[in-house]
């Protein structure tokens, strides 16, 4: 006997065609990019924070104004062992532009142990 075609949930792919910037070397000259996963800030609607390697145990974060950024790149994303995935963006900021890069570090004294 044959198994009846019952509908089955369609999975979503969602795909955004590839979108050139008008003038390449333009963008680049002035302009820097920079490569990480994309977080809301917390309390500054006008701001976004990148977090440069999301899985990573020792991580950086950059955090720029809005209107600082020229243009934005979809990168493949990245998944965990469990199978979470994580947006990945290239970000292009302009050239001159007041940012912040925060790095994590356990605070301890530095100096080598002298007895």
């Amino acid at each position: 006997m044959q198994k009846p075609n019952y509908p089955q949930e369609a999975v979503s792919f969602q795909i955004q065609t590839y979108r050139q910037p008008k003038d390449i070397r333009t963008l680049r000259a002035r302009n820097v990019s920079f490569s990480g996963s994309p977080r809301k800030h917390p309390y500054a609607p006008d701001k976004i924070i990148l977090v440069a390697d999301p899985y990573s145990t020792n991580t950086i974060f950059f955090e720029f104004s809005k209107q600082d950024i020229a243009f934005v790149e979809e990168l493949p994303s990245i998944v965990d062992m469990d199978g979470s995935t994580v947006t990945m963006m290239r970000l292009w900021v302009k050239k001159g532009s007041l940012a912040v890069r925060s790095t994590p570090f356990i605070a301890g004294d530095t100096r080598a142990d002298s007895d």
